[in-house]
């Protein structure tokens, strides 16, 4: 019985902290906006660098799509990792973060809270994008299939990881690390193989890549649209390398909280 009155309690702490944030986007739409105004220039952009190649080349026109597909799976990382981090950015701007963990709020049911906004400002941007493309170029990222949830699950875990790191930091040494949250996703990027297979890259330094799941999430995107096979390897790769980064993520992120809250940092952050 106290077991499932702890975790009502602690869902309802969860909840308080998503309603918080829903009202906080619906009185600024230019938050609202800008959910999905990144990943639709992006694949505007690379909508039309495809569309002008695909009739430069044979190549080219056999994988069309390829340009488009890849953006929006990298903004779904891109976005994964944000939507953690602004929301927390957010509190401290606003000098709040005291407040909320003055309430029985624990850190691990905010961590949670700030997962599932990330998922929703993900899901939102990135699907209003797609449907774009669908539009303009006559292209869906849906015809993947099965294959793009897997894919979509994959990058959204990583941006998880990396989110928590970053908060952790922040918490840590204050406000003068904030701007790993714009330039660490970018150290990925040539990493990740995002517009380029893997092997393009010099070989001391493919090991390192093959250790991120965003590399092999893109080596089996280019293997959905250009051969029509899923590639379980790389699949299964990217699953338990995600494990193994979130729980590193959340760990880092829990300790970096207990000292935050034991040297009383949460109470002096903000602008």
């Amino acid at each position: 019985m106290r077991k499932g009155l702890h975790i009502a309690d602690s869902w309802n702490r969860v909840m308080a902290i998503l309603v918080r944030y829903f009202y906080l986007m619906m009185s600024s739409w230019p938050r609202f906006i800008e959910l999905a105004y990144w990943p639709t220039v992006q694949m505007v952009l690379w909508g039309l660098i495809n569309r002008y190649l695909s009739v430069q080349t044979n190549g080219m026109a056999q994988a069309m799509g390829l340009l488009i597909a890849a953006a929006l799976l990298w903004d779904v990382l891109f976005r994964a990792q944000l939507g953690v981090t602004l929301v927390f950015f957010e509190e401290m701007y606003s000098r709040n973060l005291g407040n909320l963990f003055v309430s029985p709020l624990r850190p691990y049911e905010y961590a949670l809270a700030l997962l599932t906004v990330s998922f929703l400002r993900t899901a939102f941007g990135v699907g209003v994008a797609s449907g774009l493309a669908i539009l303009f170029y006559q292209y869906s990222i849906f015809d993947m299939g099965l294959p793009l949830l897997a894919f979509f699950t994959n990058l959204l875990v990583m941006g998880w990881a990396i989110g928590l790191l970053v908060v952790a930091l922040v918490l840590r040494f204050g406000l003068g690390m904030e701007g790993l949250a714009w330039a660490i996703i970018f150290a990925f990027a040539p990493l990740s193989g995002i517009y380029y297979p893997v092997s393009v890259l010099p070989e001391w330094i493919r090991p390192i890549s093959l250790a991120l799941p965003s590399s092999h999430v893109f080596e089996g995107m280019r293997a959905i649209v250009n051969d029509h096979v899923f590639l379980t390897d790389h699949f299964f790769a990217a699953v338990w390398l995600n494990l193994a980064y979130l729980a590193i993520g959340l760990v880092v992120y829990l300790y970096t909280f207990k000292i935050a809250r034991k040297r009383g940092l949460l109470l002096q952050m903000g602008e």
